[in-house]
């Protein structure tokens, strides 16, 4: 064992399993090892690095704000925080009514949505908040009670009360949904699910629906979001227009920020004191976020994603292995279908070629590199993929790890 290994194990709490690897810096969609070694990052901090690594628009937007203001209470506004929040009002179409509260996570985002989901309980009478089975919405406990995962809530319980988990299908939803429900709560697509998209028309009932009982419609696109799937939001491609949706991950590039963004109405259920946060909307993560999404958009970085998405399904697919069944998702957010449940050991494979790919289940290897990724990282996830899927049907130990 390295002593990296030994000092992860002896000092950090053991919450993510064992660590595959000591990085150590990182630039463009590549990041090195302690031992030299380089690894094609499609993986992007789990869709989270959309720039990359260093990119010169966040280390200077970093390095700037820092030597101006980091942090203030939340007694004042700051430059950095009201153009972001006129930003994200622009990109998702919340127009002058829209609104915006600043988080720290995705968690935090929808720890907020769920409370703004409680608000909306006029006359006492909607007492239920509806989300998917199999979703994901975070560790925190508000959260955790609205992900559809009894495996990870068994060891929590009891978990804030009034949530209720249905299938991903349209008659589910037209079952579930009537007057007592006060939100139902959704990713456009599940990453931790496996990249699963919902049926055709579902976020279009879903509107109506909600409408219809007087229920919010709130998208969780913390992993979406931000161009990840060859638009700015997944809601725009179904046409919508929701209450309220969460974001994260993408929107800093790697700086801790999230956000709840809330459209028509559903903006006036927050008043004073009702929720907050310490560093919520702190002038420092405000500013990278500024860089990182002006950036997307004058790079033409959405449009990349969902050109760049094509061809990186088209080369999967076009690999011919008996293992791969099929590929799901949109723009650079896709799940690779195995016919085994091999992924954990092509997760390994793929490391010990220096490719960084991820299994949110036995079945699925999920892709999300970050939005510039271009020819010649696709063409090096080619030859890096194959050698792993060749070593996995040879039988072949992979090594890659301590």
């Amino acid at each position: 064992m390295t002593d990296w290994y030994d000092a992860a194990n002896a000092d950090m709490m053991q919450v993510f399993g064992a660590p595959q690897a000591l990085l150590v810096r990182g630039l463009g969609c590549s990041v090195w090892g302690s031992d030299g070694t380089e690894y094609l990052d499609f993986l992007g901090g789990i869709a989270v690095n959309a720039l990359g690594h260093a990119h010169p628009a966040m280390v200077d937007a970093i390095s700037r704000q820092a030597a101006e203001l980091i942090h203030v209470s939340n007694y004042f506004v700051t430059p950095p925080q009201l153009e972001l929040a006129a930003r994200l009002k622009r990109l998702t179409g919340a127009g002058e009514r829209g609104r915006v509260y600043f988080s720290n996570s995705g968690a935090e985002a929808n720890e907020a949505a769920f409370k703004l989901a409680r608000l909306n309980n006029s006359g006492g009478t909607r007492t239920r908040i509806l989300a998917l089975n199999g979703s994901f919405h975070g560790r925190t406990m508000g959260a955790l009670a609205l992900t559809g995962k009894p495996s990870i809530q068994t060891d929590f319980a009891p978990l804030p009360a009034g949530v209720t988990h249905i299938d991903a299908t349209i008659d589910a939803l037209e079952t579930a949904l009537d007057d007592s429900v006060a939100a139902l709560i959704v990713e456009p697509i599940q990453g931790e699910s496996g990249v699963v998209e919902l049926p055709d028309g579902y976020l279009a009932r879903a509107r109506e629906l909600t409408q219809r009982h007087g229920a919010l419609l709130i998208l969780d696109e913390v992993q979406t979001g931000a161009g990840r799937t060859g638009s700015w939001f997944a809601f725009q491609r179904a046409g919508i227009v929701p209450d309220a949706i969460t974001l994260a991950k993408g929107i800093g590039g790697g700086f801790p920020i999230g956000a709840l963004v809330t459209f028509g109405a559903a903006s006036d259920l927050f008043t004073p004191g009702t929720h907050g946060s310490t560093f919520s909307g702190n002038p420092l993560g405000t500013a990278v976020a500024n860089a990182v999404l002006g950036e997307i958009e004058h790079s033409g970085l959405v449009e990349n994603a969902r050109v760049r998405g094509e061809q990186l399904r088209n080369l999967v697919l076009g690999i011919g292995s008996p293992l791969i069944t099929e590929v799901r998702g949109k723009g650079l957010l896709l799940g690779i279908g195995l016919a085994e449940p091999v992924a954990g050991d092509l997760v390994r494979a793929a490391l010990a070629v220096g490719l960084i790919i991820n299994a949110p289940n036995p079945t699925t290897i999920r892709l999300a590199p970050p939005l510039i990724v271009g020819d010649d990282e696709l063409r090096a996830f080619d030859e890096r993929f194959r050698a792993a899927l060749a070593a996995i049907e040879a039988g072949t130990p992979n090594e890659g790890t301590p």
